[in-house]
């Protein structure tokens, strides 16, 4: 058989399978969902509640934080098994139709706004991710075997999808939610959810075998020639580990209770506190030992496993620097940024905002039209799907853009922000595709390192910005130029290291193994995001007693010294990937 699986030739987009581009669209639409609804979670649950009755929850930043902390550390540990189930039951296509929809729903009883609804809605968000987010992005790698070269400007093309779909998420459930109606914000993601996975589910003939449940015959997997005996040894080590798991797990848990005692005085404080530490520690053992103790791994196989799992090391404390974006930098943007403009201030900004993201509708209407072209026939319902989404989108951008060039005074939603990321992300993904290409920088560690300085840098450049704000203070009005120099660094230390990252997991997994092993670069995610929300719980306790640049320098220190490491480890890195940079 083939290296390569087989799927129908409809032709090239950019120099690319049309298949990448309909993945693309479809991961487009559950970024625009997942961020979309994520830019409103800490201002909804943080909103004061009104007299009529609506508002937000009127929770605090500490606890509102502990939440978001919970949910975006669990939407990356459930890929870990949602991979496992793709890998082995379901196949990818299945898993990521089943994800979609179950998320979907989740969007639907957030936007009810009643609290048993609100968290029965993150709980499928969670779940609904870990079928969709592993498997989507293992079917990327699928279609380049026996093409290696071309997967790292592949994936960061996925990459723009991803962003794409952030950044209108962002833009259009951000405004809604904090200027119309947060239940609207969060229906609006509801709606383009289900609109990515009937997409996707009417495109599905053009990816032939790509997708389906695999059958150990791929180009990295060892033959194993006693199946019987194959299942009989994975199963006696899923139970070995799953075992030592819960032992470990046990053992956190109840050394975190002696250390609090009685001191925790909420549900969430309780969970993130006693139960989180356990649950990471143990899971991370127990996969780790899960995969490297497989018998029927090569040498070259271990060590290019070992390769990713200190990949994903480096990747958590990136992700927990970056991820301040949903936490305390949104804070930050609410209550310490001069958000309020006037006169000309605001006719600049509406300005440089329609530039923004007309800019960038025409860049993601450019592709889709390309799309068209050459897979019209072909998939014809999907496509329309597609057409219609983005003839509404088109409409909701027109509309906002409008109503704020004719108001009077302009206020920039604090979500408002977290678009320069995907912003920055769709205008310089070209042109580090094309740096990669002409490798300059070849390495995965240097590429890694050069990342967490990158984002160290972003905090820099937050520390010096407001080191004029009193100690203690609650609310300050700091200039917008600090945050956007630290989005654009964020940014561009992002493109070095996420889709970099993904392209590395495609090429040094083995086939076999390679949902799970998407889901242990999620587990780093996983981690990256709990620690993340739960340090940015801190800020008001670290403002009180020391200072918002502290705050944010301590951020600079530590990813810069993980940089020192990346470089400190590049040679033994690169020699275990045994012929991959």
């Amino acid at each position: 058989m083939s290296d390569k699986l087989a799927f129908p030739k409809t032709g090239d987009v950019l120099g690319h399978p049309s298949q990448l581009f309909v993945l693309f669209f479809t991961e487009m639409w559950e970024r625009f969902s997942y961020y979309g609804m994520r830019a409103l979670l800490v201002l909804f649950l943080t909103a004061a509640i009104l007299d009529d009755g609506t508002g937000g929850y009127g929770w605090d930043r500490s606890n509102a934080l502990e939440l978001y902390a919970l949910y975006t550390g669990l939407v990356y540990f459930t890929p870990l098994i949602g991979g496992m189930l793709a890998d082995k039951y379901l196949g990818y296509r299945t898993a990521v139709i089943m994800g979609a929809f179950i998320m979907a729903l989740g969007h639907g009883f957030m936007a009810l706004e009643i609290p048993f609804f609100f968290y029965a809605g993150l709980t499928a968000l969670i779940l609904g991710n870990g079928l969709f987010k592993p498997n989507i992005s293992s079917m990327v790698g699928q279609l380049y075997g026996g093409e290696e070269d071309k997967k790292d400007s592949a994936y960061t093309i996925f990459y723009m999808g991803i962003n794409a779909g952030a950044f209108l998420g962002i833009l259009l459930c951000g405004y809604i939610g904090e200027k119309i109606s947060w239940s609207y914000g969060f229906g609006l993601a509801m709606i383009f959810m289900i609109a990515g996975a009937l997409q996707f589910w009417w495109s599905g003939k053009i990816f032939g075998e790509i997708g389906k449940k695999p059958q150990n015959d791929g180009l990295a997997d060892v033959k194993v020639i006693d199946e019987h005996k194959d299942k009989t040894e994975s199963s006696g080590r899923i139970i070995k580990w799953s075992v030592i798991s819960i032992v470990i797990g046990v053992a956190v848990h109840f050394m975190m209770r002696s250390f609090h005692g009685d001191s925790l005085d909420n549900v969430l404080s309780i969970i993130n506190n006693l139960y989180m530490p356990g649950l990471l520690l143990g899971s991370v053992i127990g996969t780790v030992g899960y995969i490297v103790t497989d018998p029927f791994l090569s040498k070259v196989e271990r060590d290019r496993v070992w390769v990713i799992i200190a990949y994903s090391f480096f990747v958590v404390f990136f992700w927990w620097a970056f991820e301040q974006s949903g936490g305390s930098m949104t804070v930050f943007a609410a209550d310490y940024t001069d958000r309020t403009l006037e006169g000309s201030g605001a006719i600049i900004f509406n300005t440089v905002n329609a530039i923004l993201t007309l800019g960038a509708m025409g860049v993601i209407t450019w592709v889709l039209l390309k799309l068209f072209k050459v897979t019209w026939s072909e998939i014809s319902l999907g496509n329309t799907i597609l057409a219609a989404s983005f003839i509404l989108i088109w409409g909701l951008v027109i509309w906002m853009l409008y109503r704020e060039f004719v108001a009077e005074k302009s206020e920039v939603q604090a979500s408002w922000f977290s678009i320069l990321n995907s912003f920055f992300i769709i205008t310089l993904a070209p042109l580090f595709t094309k740096f990669w290409e002409k490798k300059i920088v070849t390495s995965g560690p240097m590429k890694f390192a050069l990342a967490l300085f990158l984002v160290g840098l972003g905090f820099a450049f937050l520390a010096l910005g407001s080191a004029g704000i009193e100690q203690g203070a609650q609310t300050a009005s700091v200039s917008m130029l600090w945050l956007i120099l630290a989005y654009f660094f964020h940014t561009s230390g992002e493109l070095c290291i996420s889709p970099v990252g993904l392209s590395y997991v495609s090429k040094l997994a083995p086939v076999r193994l390679l949902g799970l092993m998407f889901g242990i670069w999620f587990i780093a995610n996983f981690i990256a995001n709990w620690a993340a929300g739960m340090t940015g719980s801190y800020i008001d306790v670290i403002v009180k007693n020391n200072s918002m640049s502290t705050f944010f320098l301590i951020f600079t220190a530590i990813t810069m010294g993980v940089a020192l490491l990346c470089v400190m480890f590049k040679g033994v890195l690169t020699r275990r990937m045994h012929g991959f940079e």
